[in-house]
């Protein structure tokens, strides 16, 4: 050894090259950068991307669930990579991660108001249902005009 170099310090390790990724968070002040094995998988970087961002103390909170969030290349294309996307030395390092819109919270959401309005809808003495709202709220106008 020349120098004092191991093999260790030539960015190899057990055969397999490591990886400067950039990932930006959507909605956060800055992108994290941090090293990847070559052949991770996007759920590794994802995973490695919230420990990052946590660790930092980065606001928003993320959480930790990696089902939550989708991985996206920053250059291009509008399909989030799948978990078992493998990031190499071909690949793109610059990455987008997003959080998920749960469908399941929506619909939660929505059912939570369209309680809520048929609750004071039967407070007022209407129909929870619109339509017969609609149609009494017409037949008293036409009853004005009689």
């Amino acid at each position: 050894m020349a120098m004092g170099i191991s093999k260790r310090g030539q960015g190899k390790v057990k055969g397999r090259g490591r990886l400067l990724v950039t990932v930006t968070v959507y909605g956060s002040a800055g992108p994290l950068r941090f090293l990847v094995n070559e052949g991770e998988m996007a759920s590794g970087v994802v995973r490695l991307a919230l420990k990052t961002y946590a660790r930092e103390g980065r606001l928003p909170l993320l959480g930790t669930h990696l089902d939550e969030f989708l991985l996206y290349h920053a250059n291009g294309g509008f399909d989030a990579l799948e978990s078992g996307y493998v990031i190499s030395f071909n690949g793109a390092r610059n990455f987008l991660l997003c959080k998920k819109q749960i469908e399941e919270v929506i619909e939660e959401k929505v059912e939570e108001k369209a309680i809520a309005g048929s609750v004071i809808a039967s407070k007022k003495g209407y129909s929870s249902s619109w339509k017969s709202g609609l149609n009494k709220g017409l037949n008293k106008i036409l009853s004005f005009r009689i």
